[in-house]
């Protein structure tokens, strides 16, 4: 079973005019960022032999006005359970209304993690507006998907989502299950380092074509952080095909490779019982 922990929903419903400006720029790195069908979608989880797929909803709403509804990612997930995992997301300057909609879309929509994009909300993980959230996430038990380095949305500043504010995050939350999308780039040494003095951190390398992952990401995957890298894609940036090929000739050790394509996320999602 391959497993891509890392991928984004952009049908019509999801495409509002804003969101729309803020992806143009990707544009110059990406190309032109379009609507994209939930059939597109499953084709290429098909074409790239990918048994399920994580899609997150996004809440920034009060600082960029940009949100995909947890409403939306679970009504996805209903028409496509064997295929789609979805992850919820809500925005911490809600206060105590966003810990009552975590609760509600784990425990009534059935999404199975968190999604967070710093950059997006303008809040670093460590500061303590963002420790009430982490305690509901905790005790709800599922994973929570934080965006780090670099982000190429309009308007936004990638200062907050240094992968060094996680390991406050994993220390004064043992039990949290943290992912680092994106390998924290450019700060890939920081989320080596984060992931490997703690325990319940790992990372994904959603958004990157595998040939320009830096080399010394490469030997980790390939050696001591072997079980806690993920395979992701951020599709619909690159195709999940290109991603897994290119994965495939980086001379991985085939432990390795059965790791970060399915093992590590089997275990950390507890997929057999999704």
């Amino acid at each position: 079973m391959i497993i891509d922990t890392h991928s984004q929903v952009r049908i019509k419903e999801s495409m509002d005019p804003y969101r729309l400006e803020m992806l143009g720029g990707l544009t110059g790195i990406f190309g032109k960022q379009t609507e994209v069908s939930i059939e597109e979608n499953l084709r290429d989880m098909d074409e790239a032999g990918v048994d399920k797929s994580i899609i997150v909803a996004i809440d920034a709403e009060t600082v960029s006005h940009f949100k995909v509804p947890n409403d939306l990612i679970a009504k996805i997930v209903n028409e496509y359970p064997e295929r789609f995992v979805g992850f919820a997301s809500v925005d911490p300057h809600k206060g105590v209304l966003a810990i009552d909609e975590l609760e509600r879309a784990v425990r009534n929509l059935g999404l199975k993690g968190v999604k967070i994009i710093p950059n997006l909300i303008e809040v670093y993980p460590n500061e303590r507006l963002m420790y009430p959230l982490y305690e509901k996430v905790a005790e709800l038990n599922v994973p929570i998907l934080f965006h780090m380095g670099t982000l190429f949305q309009k308007g936004t500043k990638i200062k907050y989502s240094q992968p060094i504010f996680i390991d406050d995050v994993a220390v004064d939350f043992p039990n949290l299950r943290i992912i680092m999308a994106h390998f924290g780039f450019p700060w890939f040494a920081e989320a080596i380092a984060v992931a490997q003095r703690n325990q319940n951190v790992f990372f994904n390398i959603a958004g990157w074509s595998p040939k320009y992952i830096p080399e010394m990401v490469v030997k980790y995957m390939n050696g001591v952080l072997s079980h806690k890298v993920l395979f992701g894609s951020d599709y619909p940036l690159i195709p999940r095909k290109r991603i897994i090929t290119e994965l495939r000739r980086l001379g991985l050790k085939q432990e390795s490779l059965d790791n970060i394509l399915s093992i590590n996320a089997k275990k950390l999602l507890n997929i057999e019982s999704i």
